[in-house]
């Protein structure tokens, strides 16, 4: 059998996303570091696995993919046997969940990754955290967090009973943001609340938390 391996840094939402699927299908992969401050992801050999020159890039044998959504939906359904079951067989169990995939990247992520640029990532690069970007960005966020609340009201996840690929796509994000001061749009809404303790106090996701702060 091929090794699977997954090309990037721990410290990447995106690469932290897919390592998240890896770990909760209970997979042996590799991961091939990626150094970003020698702009090894714009080499031509990682070019060749990612012709944005983003990480991380996937590789199963023959197969290669990038783009972090894509490699976990892959790797849910390839090895929908292995570990946790993070997608549907049943067709409408299964289009509840692509719902609330497209609502994770195209309603939070975008405010939930700005939100992290500016309290995180700014930082990293000796860069000024811009208090009147975050007050905006938190309003936008803090109305997408009004309709998870509701969600969560009538169901315990994202997309039904079970943890599944649509709550494991937000927890990079949530990461970052629970260290800092956005983390009130979670506390103050009390399902939304559960909700973000339980996903993020699962096993597989502290294995990733782990290869990070190494």
């Amino acid at each position: 059998m091929a090794v699977l391996k997954l090309h990037g840094t721990p410290l990447s939402t995106a690469a932290m996303r897919a390592l998240a699927a890896l770990y909760e299908k209970e997979l042996d992969f590799e991961l091939v570091p990626v150094d970003m401050k020698a702009g090894q992801h714009k080499s031509e050999a990682f070019l060749a696995l990612n012709p944005f020159g983003q990480v991380p890039a996937f590789e199963d044998g023959d197969l290669k993919l990038f783009e972090s959504r894509a490699i976990t939906g892959y790797i849910a359904h390839e090895y929908a046997s292995k570990g946790t079951q993070l997608v549907s067989p049943d067709s409408k169990k299964m289009a509840i969940l692509s719902v609330w995939l497209e609502v994770e990247a195209h309603q939070f992520d975008p405010h939930a990754s700005k939100l992290c640029f500016e309290h995180v990532f700014k930082k990293m690069f000796g860069m000024t955290t811009d208090p009147a970007v975050v007050e905006e960005l938190e309003g936008k966020l803090g109305k997408v967090m009004d309709v998870y609340e509701a969600r969560l009201t009538v169901s315990k996840y994202m997309s039904g009973d079970c943890f599944g690929l649509a709550d494991l796509h937000h927890l990079p994000a949530l990461h970052y943001l629970l260290g800092t001061s956005s983390k009130k749009l979670f506390d103050s809404r009390p399902h939304v609340c559960a909700w973000v303790a339980d996903i993020t106090a699962r096993p597989a996701w502290g294995k990733v938390i782990a290869l990070h702060k190494s």
